[in-house]
């Protein structure tokens, strides 16, 4: 295990000062964090593959349960409509969502709205939708958002929030519902019929609009001011942050403050995560080799400094939860791969970035923290 030195520590702190950040986090801030996340979309697989976990005592337990203990509160489940695999389509997620409540976690379902991955680059439309116009694809969403939500509500599983997209910086279900020239219009149209789905489904459940426009002022405010200027409600404003490609502490602060006050909804951090190594587990190349953010470097202490200075910067902005990105997918994880065509045979590009070592032992000072 190797640790920052104190030089690294000194200097990491005295830029968060100046950006009028404390760190690390502590539980009397002005403000709280009400959503501890974490994205577990993959540990149902890792489950039904018999990969294991440890605590930070070195005790093998349910993944969850060691989330839980280092305070998670909430899950997060993306959804796909017709993924090859079957990992995670709707009657994957509505059978997980069953063992993320038994636990007593609150829920959160990530639409992709896509047979694969959804993300500022790409936003391909399910095959089965592939041909379908506008105005059917605000029936598909409704109709799909509607009928997983109330399956979920039928098993006693109700979502407590849904993602409507995912990075939709630019719209979602492209061609259709790409932005283009600033034409909010047909988004708007894809992000109605998502709303309204869920709140005819179960009225509280809170939809979040997520983007990963955390790095850019500019941006937020194009997107949020052009969907609100067509009319679009949401509850939540969701942004991705990862140091390596969104900029500083003291940027997200910015952003945070902006989006809280500018829209006057809470925001949540809904992906984060950072590297405890430079290695590679297996055949498929990571997708953060190395990162040094604010003077933290990639390492197993960094990873939790990095953390827990990114929760500290969402709660003294004002921000109401921050999600981890699949903490639990930790390689090698044959069966279990990046590619939803063929999750039996490709690699994971995300095993360097998990809270778990490649053995499955927890990192021992991550944490969640109101």
């Amino acid at each position: 295990m190797k640790f920052r030195n104190l030089a690294g520590t000194v200097a990491a702190l005295a830029a968060l000062l100046t950006a009028g950040i404390t760190a690390p986090p502590t539980a009397s801030a002005a403000n709280s964090l009400t959503m501890l996340g974490a994205d577990v979309s993959t540990l149902q697989r890792s489950n039904e593959l018999g990969l294991k976990f440890y605590n930070a005592a070195g005790t093998q337990q349910d993944a969850l349960d060691i989330l839980k203990a280092n305070g998670v509160n909430y899950a997060r489940l993306r959804v796909w409509n017709n993924p090859t695999s079957g990992y995670n389509n709707a009657a994957k997620v509505a059978a997980y969502a069953k063992t993320v409540k038994a636990k007593g976690l609150k829920l959160l379902v990530d639409f992709h709205y896509s047979d694969t991955w959804a993300d500022p680059g790409k936003q391909g439309k399910p095959a089965a939708w592939a041909s379908h116009n506008i105005a059917q694809l605000q029936t598909d969403v409704y109709d799909y958002t509607y009928n997983l939500c109330t399956t979920l509500k039928a098993q006693g599983t109700t979502p407590d929030s849904v993602q409507i997209g995912n990075e939709i910086n630019v719209g979602m279900l492209w061609n259709d519902g790409k932005v283009v020239n600033s034409d909010f219009t047909n988004l708007s149209l894809l992000l109605k019929a998502g709303y309204n789905a869920t709140k005819a489904c179960n009225s509280s459940t809170q939809v979040i609009i997520h983007t990963a426009n955390s790095d850019s002022l500019t941006n937020a405010r194009w997107f949020y001011d052009g969907i609100k200027a067509k009319g679009v409600n949401w509850d939540i404003t969701g942004l991705s942050y990862y140091c390596m490609w969104h900029g500083t502490l003291a940027n997200l602060y910015n952003v945070i403050t902006d989006m809280r006050t500018r829209y006057s909804k809470p925001v949540v951090i809904a992906e984060t995560a950072f590297p405890f190594t430079a290695s590679n587990a297996d055949s498929t190349s990571n997708s953060v080799t190395s990162a040094t953010c604010e003077g933290i470097t990639t390492s197993w202490a960094g990873q939790a400094t990095e953390f827990s200075y990114v929760q500290n910067t969402a709660r003294n902005a004002g921000a109401i939860g921050v999600f981890y990105w699949e903490p639990t997918w930790y390689g090698p994880n044959a069966g279990n791969g990046w590619d939803p065509a063929n999750i039996a045979t490709s690699g994971n590009g995300w095993d360097n970035m998990a809270t778990f070592d490649w053995t499955g032992h927890v990192n021992p000072t991550i944490k969640w923290t109101p």
